[in-house]
């Protein structure tokens, strides 16, 4: 007897939240009884029989992969689709309202039921129209939402109704139907979607009169719904919404006194209602209703009064583990009541009720004067440890929980032991998920200050530890004794995604829950985050309480003076290069009747350089246009093409070095055909590519390019990863060819300068080759400035140093430049008939007539002439 009072006292913990009445007085219940037929789906009769209590007719349950499990009202029935062949068979409704809409009067139909689902996304046996109630109505989810329809076979009408795909928790939905009104859908009661009219559909819905839940009607059909469902219940006329309410009500264990109680109007011997209030979704309200039910929140919750109702004396160990089982089931209906408010005052004032009541609990246990007191469990708020221990207890360590990758631990030396010492210890399973987002400024901590404008996130489990007298620890967080907490990380696959992000730095913070003032806020005073990863944390603290892992995600941004300085690099870079560009292109078009400019290495030259130019061109237009436009998407695109086509002359480029100084294949023409398909087809191909999939990802965020959030810029850093790697594989052989040449030259002629010959040749290939991109990989955040602006530097000169290299200082541009001049002269003199001398190789290698070749000759006579490489491309 006095431990039912005891627990009394628990169970008024709940009332706080919400008044339990007596079923059969609520008004609600008088709805229920006017049904016409009303399945509790709380038992089975026998093994299969499902019984009507208000039509007195059977139904079956096909197959037995069903569980009976706690539901809304008593107990539901949970259909397991995965093992098939298993759903809920009522009969058949032949030549009724329930199987054809056409033959209900004007009263209409109502359908009402209470659904958990449990499908995965992945799982299209559902999404691909697997029916959950289906006859001449049906509720279906498929891969475009969810749905509930009405149709009628003989004038070929359907009414149809987008609602929300129920979660994994209870969720009622009710659905009413005349010829007058339509289709009304109600979720959680109240009125969410409507179809009045309808339309028409020729050969529409199913011809069969059976009614099921948890497949379709067709015998043929093979998906079958994994999901709880709960007080199916049919009404052969449509409920007003002040009914709706009140039915939704008494379910769900709402009190509200109507102005007036109906009269049954049957007698009705049903399952009577254990209220219960477990998992159901948040009902749709209005605002004012939602003041309503949060006022209840969190003032009027008599923590204090329940407190001091609690037995001030020892209790037994059964005692108090009973009670401390039916306190925290206490705490999970409250957690579970519809209605319970996004608040994180609600929820941090809740852990302070749960840390409080089991630091009193523990003082109850019956201490025994030579060994420690234990009482341990789990339970679906949390995991939990109440330790008693004598005086003078050898204590060497203790951690909680003692298995497991979360755990916080206390050391042997911070344990006085001179007196009785209590231990209470909490780890919850779900209480971070309620901490939906904190904002800096309500928090005390002070880095998370700096970024006000960024959201903090819990990102683990929440852990508690009470010691009773409290250890010695020491004031400096460098020293010892100190308290660990090792906590893993907790993600959704958003913050997952934010984290892999490069563009965003992550600040994780040790914290506690500090009620220093009238509710708890997040501090992270006397604790420091000693290492880690972003897959867990390890804390050092100097003091116990509610602990956790707070993260923070801020976008790297530059500095204005970094970004003023990088843009006016930018801007000046990219004109100078468009001037020489333009001069080069200028230059090998006047060239271009010399014999060696018309070369094959010269027409690479040239078309990279055109790639180059408009698509710097195209970078300083597109800075004039804003995100969202169309002529900033249009950029966008040309911008995605030239400088794709730019790296893939660039690829060109390396491969023809590659095959005059390492390895000579295919003719002249061929190779010809070959590079104009990787300069300018594959670019096109990948843009296409692009373009069909993902054309919303050009030009709409920030600037007129790729988005960086949906994985569309990878339609260009992987083909520009692709091209440097095999550029600097090119770049190496070949270095290493000419250091080999170098050298041996150096032996045999002693020719300083030819030594140099590697340095010069690298610093030659670099602008035509494309490595200087790859500082742009390393310049992935603010640690990498250095790169930025190395990054800035040689990628706006590439045009610059292409006219440097490979025109200005290139001996064959100038020596045909000198040819074309003396032809000029001539032709301008008007002399005829004078020998010009050719234009041969020993004027484009720059050596005199009657002067010995030099030891570097185009084609090496000595014993390296077995590899004939060609140094004219270099």
């Amino acid at each position: 007897m006095e431990l039912s009072l005891q627990i009394h006292f628990f169970t008024a913990f709940v009332s706080c939240i919400k008044v339990y009445a007596q079923a059969v007085k609520h008004p609600g219940l008088q709805v229920l009884a006017t049904a016409s037929h009303y399945w509790p789906l709380d038992a089975t009769e026998g093994i299969h029989e499902l019984w009507d209590q208000i039509g007195n007719r059977p139904g079956y349950v096909n197959g037995s992969s069903i569980n009976i499990v706690e539901g809304m009202v008593n107990k539901g029935i949970f259909l397991n689709g995965d093992n098939g062949g298993t759903f809920l068979h009522f009969g058949s409704y032949q030549n009724s309202c329930i199987s054809d809409p056409t033959l209900c009067g004007p009263e209409g139909i109502t359908f009402s039921f209470f659904w958990k689902n449990h499908e995965e996304e992945s799982r299209f046996a559902v999404v691909s129209g697997g029916k959950v109630v289906s006859n001449g109505f049906s509720v279906y989810i498929n891969n475009y939402g969810s749905y509930v329809e009405f149709y009628t076979r003989g004038n070929n009408h359907r009414w149809k109704a987008n609602i929300k795909v129920p979660g994994p928790f209870w969720t009622h939905i009710l659905f009413t139907w005349t010829k007058t009104d339509g289709l009304k859908v109600y979720i959680n009661g109240t009125l969410t979607a409507s179809d009045q009219t309808g339309s028409v559909s020729e050969n529409y819905g199913d011809p069969y009169a059976d009614l099921v839940i948890g497949s379709g009607n067709n015998p043929a059909y093979s998906h079958y719904v994994t999901g709880a469902f709960d007080e199916f219940v049919i009404w052969e006329r449509a409920l007003s919404p002040k009914d709706i309410l009140l039915y939704y009500n008494a379910a769900i264990g709402q009190v509200m006194v109507p102005t007036t109680t109906p009269s049954i109007s049957k007698k009705l011997t049903l399952t009577t209602p254990t209220v219960r209030a477990i998992e159901v979704s948040p009902p749709v309200v209005s605002s004012q209703h939602e003041e309503v039910q949060s006022s209840m929140y969190p003032e009027s919750m008599p923590v204090l009064g329940f407190l001091k109702a609690l037995p001030n004396r020892t209790l037994p160990h059964n005692t108090a583990n009973n009670l401390t089982q039916a306190f925290l089931k206490s705490v999970e209906e409250v957690l579970s009541s519809p209605g319970l408010p996004e608040s994180t005052a609600v929820v941090s004032g809740l852990i302070e009720t749960v840390d409080r009541v089991m630091e009193h609990m523990v003082t109850t246990l019956e201490p025994s004067p030579k060994s420690l007191i234990s009482l341990g469990g789990t339970s679906f708020v949390a995991d939990y440890s109440l330790m008693k221990f004598p005086e003078n207890y050898n204590l060497s360590h203790y951690r909680f929980p003692t298995q497991g990758k979360n755990y916080i631990s206390v050391p042997g030396e911070a344990f006085t032991m001179q007196s009785q010492t209590t231990i209470v210890g909490l780890f919850y399973h779900d209480m971070h998920s309620y901490y939906k987002e904190i904002s800096p400024v309500k928090t005390r901590i002070n880095e998370a200050a700096d970024f006000k404008e960024y959201k903090i996130q819990v990102a683990s489990c929440l852990i508690s530890l009470k010691v009773e007298p409290s250890p010695a620890l020491s004031i400096n967080l460098s020293g010892a004794p100190l308290i660990k907490i090792v906590l893993t990380h907790v993600l959704t696959k958003e913050q997952q995604d934010q984290v892999l992000n490069q563009s965003n730095k992550v600040f994780l913070y040790c914290a506690f829950l500090d009620y220093s003032s009238k509710e708890g806020v997040w501090s992270n005073e006397g604790c420091v985050r000693s290492h880690g990863n972003m897959s867990y944390s390890v804390c050092l603290c100097n003091h116990l309480t509610n602990f956790a892992i707070l993260m923070q995600v801020v976008p790297l941004k530059l500095t204005a003076g970094h970004q003023v300085a990088l843009s006016t690099i930018g801007y000046v870079g990219c004109s100078i290069s468009i001037f020489c560009l333009a001069i080069t292109l200028v230059t090998f078009a006047v060239l271009s009747s010399v014999s060696t400019i018309r070369n094959q290495r010269y027409h690479i030259h040239a078309n990279l350089s055109f790639a180059i130019l408009v698509a710097e061109i195209s970078l300083l237009i597109s800075a004039r246009f804003d995100p969202g436009t169309l002529p900033c998407k249009v950029m966008a695109v040309l911008l995605h093409f030239f400088f794709l086509s730019a790296f893939a002359w660039m690829l060109v480029e390396g491969l023809h070095l590659y095959s005059m100084v390492i390895k000579v294949f295919g003719s002249e023409g061929s190779k010809h055909f070959y590079y104009y398909g990787i300069g300018w087809g594959s670019p096109l191909v990948i843009c296409v590519v692009s373009m069909t999939s993902a054309l919303d990802s050009y030009g709409e965020v920030d600037n007129c390019w790729l988005s960086l959030k949906n994985g569309a810029i990878w339609a260009f850093v992987a083909p520009a990863l692709f091209v440097i790697v095999v550029n600097i594989g090119i770049l190496i052989s070949v270095t290493r060819i000419i250091s080999r040449i170098s050298g041996e030259n150096y032996k045999v002629h002693g020719d300083a300068n030819a030594v140099k010959l590697t340095a010069k040749a690298v610093a030659v290939l670099l602008p035509i080759l494309g490595i200087s991109w790859i500082f742009g990989v390393l310049a992935v955040n603010t640690h990498s400035l250095a790169f930025l602006y190395i990054f800035a530097v040689f990628n706006s000169l590439q045009g610059f140093f292409v006219f440097l290299f490979h025109c200005l200082l290139n001996s064959e541009v100038r020596a045909a430049f000198k040819h074309k001049t003396k032809v000029w002269s001539l032709t301008s003199s008007s002399i005829r008939n004078i020998n010009v001398k050719p234009f041969n190789s020993d004027i484009m290698n720059g050596n005199k007539e009657g002067v010995t070749p030099t030891k570097m000759n185009t084609w090496d006579k000595s014993t390296n002439s077995a590899n004939r490489i060609d140094l004219s491309a270099v």
